[in-house]
């Protein structure tokens, strides 16, 4: 593995490359850490122009952690998750305040941090800091799959395959893991497996078996609860649109909506915030984890505001404010 990624390492913004780093150019714990974050459910295409925003805007940790957490919230719109921001916030600051903006070295420690979890501390440890720990993300849980023919779901088998992978780690373990997650980026991909140029397939039980793309074995599916609601775009003579922010705890915590009725399991009839002209602009869908949702937009003109807490934002800046991509969804129905 180490011999392939010398030569076919991914370039990416937050890495440092197998020849830079036999050199000595050491990782920045920052932009690894940033990174990963951003990747949670997310690919390496999205994630690309995000992080070049964000470094761009905070190049270093201090700066992340002075930065106000409703500026980080606006830079995070778009990429979903967003209880993953207000944790990268948090993270950050106490990052600052309790350890002088540096990172701990191993997996153990930085599981105490805000936000970091099992596979993002031992993805730092192991890429900033060559812990010899076993990191393990959904690439990683394809590549072993397939080299070991796993015949059950990869979620019902999560601590095989992180002893299959903590018994080959290297003491070059940050590429080692990187070479893992590149392998099936590139090679052993979800929909196809290119074993002509892997530089395992000799050992692979998957290749042996004539389908390597039958493994992973799927997991059964659930069908999502749908949910229903209603969202009112109130646009007044200027052109600005009322917005507001979501509650501090709970789904899209602290983000920008436009007001709305509660999201349920059953249509219902909207409850308008005040008599008027108000049209129906049709629906929207979006899925989250755990729900699909429906949400049928509503329009008007008026300079009166629907909800006692909120504010006028001028049409041309919407963009710019905390908008998940449900909310961004309504407002192109509503001004269409």
């Amino acid at each position: 593995m180490l011999e392939w990624y010398d030569r076919s390492a991914r370039t990416l913004p937050w890495r440092v490359g197998p020849q830079a780093r036999a050199k000595g150019v050491l990782p920045n714990p920052y932009f690894v850490w940033l990174s990963e974050i951003m990747l949670q459910q997310t690919t390496v295409p999205t994630v690309g122009k995000y992080f070049a925003a964000f470094t761009s805007q905070w190049p270093t940790i201090f700066d992340l952690a002075a930065a106000p957490r409703d500026d980080v919230l606006k830079a995070w719109a778009g990429l979903g998750y967003y209880a993953r921001a207000r944790n990268l916030h948090a993270c950050a600051q106490v990052l600052v305040e309790e350890h002088n903006g540096i990172f701990p070295a191993s997996a153990e420690e930085l599981q105490k941090l805000p936000g970091i979890g099992p596979y993002t501390s031992a993805a730092i440890a192991a890429i900033c800091f060559d812990e010899q720990v076993a990191v393990v993300d959904g690439n990683v849980d394809r590549v072993v799959a397939r080299y070991t023919a796993l015949d059950t779901p990869v979620r019902d088998q999560k601590p095989f395959v992180r002893e299959v992978v903590a018994r080959s780690v290297p003491k070059r373990a940050g590429d080692f893991a990187q070479s893992l997650m590149d392998l099936g980026a590139t090679i052993c991909a979800p929909k196809r497996a290119n074993c002509l140029i892997c530089p395992i397939a000799e050992n692979c039980a998957g290749r042996k078996s004539g389908a390597p793309e039958n493994y992973p074995v799927a997991a059964p599916k659930k069908p999502k609860p749908q949910r229903f609601g209603h969202a009112f775009v109130v646009q007044n003579q200027r052109g600005d649109i009322f917005l507001r922010q979501r509650p501090e705890k709970g789904l899209l915590a602290a983000m920008t909506e436009v007001p709305g009725s509660e999201w349920v399991g059953d249509r219902t009839e909207p409850e308008f915030p005040f008599a008027g002209d108000w049209h129906k602009r049709g629906t929207i869908d979006h899925v989250f984890t755990h729900f699909a949702l429906e949400v049928t937009v509503w329009f008007i003109q008026s300079d009166t505001p629907p909800a006692a807490e909120g504010w006028w934002q001028p049409g041309e800046t919407v963009e710019g404010e905390a908008l998940p991509t449900a909310f961004k969804k309504v407002l192109q129905k509503a001004l269409k």
